[in-house]
């Protein structure tokens, strides 16, 4: 059995694969860890384990998690399963790896446009030669609602909701109007931009939005919430395969 952890700023995914099945998957906060990942170890046979964190560990959870599991953590030097042409590969975010790692795997020989709708909207291209090249990062849904409200003086903090409006009529509906309808064409935009230049592109959506602006879209995409998971567990395999 493999263990998949990604840990965010405040949740932490945890996925557990048979070859290349996933069986199940435990989403838990960060401060519950290492009791968490006991459970899954006491429940499951793992075997080899690979961790992504976005989030900083402390000392101890860092060494508790070596003892548990001796895992490969993942950083700026492991061996990743495509070409990064990133001008600072340092900086590039260990979640954006995963996401070309899985776009290589799951779609080989094809031009692919990942859009990762999370507390930020990533985008992220791979080439059909497995060349990463770059893309770009903008405001998540939850964060243009927060930068409403904290920014203005009156402008209420609003929930995301189910809404189809173009004009909104008071400004409730005026904020949802302008959120969702801005997202949605945000994302329509740069995937034409990508399409004016990549004719056979493939976009794959995944993140926490995923559902809810895959009903938005009009942009043939393929829908993939857990692709992080699938990348972290593409890397893994890659990373025993050339030990």
């Amino acid at each position: 059995m493999y263990l998949i952890i990604d840990v965010g700023n405040t949740r932490v995914k945890a996925a557990v694969f048979e070859i290349d099945t996933l069986k199940e998957i435990v989403v838990f906060g960060k401060q519950e860890i290492i009791s968490e990942l006991k459970k899954i170890t006491s429940k499951y046979l793992i075997e080899n384990s690979i961790v992504s964190s976005v989030a900083s560990f402390t000392n101890k959870e860092q060494q508790e998690i070596k003892e548990l599991l001796q895992p490969l953590f993942l950083n700026s030097k492991t061996n990743i399963p495509f070409k990064n042409k990133y001008k600072t590969p340092k900086t590039l975010g260990v979640d954006r790896i995963a996401l070309a790692s899985a776009a290589v795997k799951k779609y080989p020989r094809k031009n692919v446009l990942v859009v990762d709708a999370g507390t930020c909207i990533t985008y992220d291209f791979i080439t059909k030669e497995g060349v990463y090249l770059g893309g770009a990062i903008s405001l998540g849904i939850q964060m243009r609602y927060k930068a409403l409200h904290t920014f203005t003086a009156k402008l209420p903090l609003l929930e995301l909701e189910e809404f189809e409006k173009l004009i909104g009529n008071d400004t409730n509906s005026s904020i949802h109007s302008g959120v969702i309808n801005g997202v949605s064409n945000e994302i329509e935009g740069i995937i034409k931009q990508y399409q004016e230049k990549y004719s056979d592109l493939t976009i794959v959506l995944t993140g926490g939005d995923t559902y809810f602006l895959s009903k938005q879209l009009k942009s043939v995409i393929f829908a993939h919430p857990n692709f992080v998971l699938e990348g972290l567990h593409t890397i893994l395999i890659h990373n025993l395969a050339n030990d």
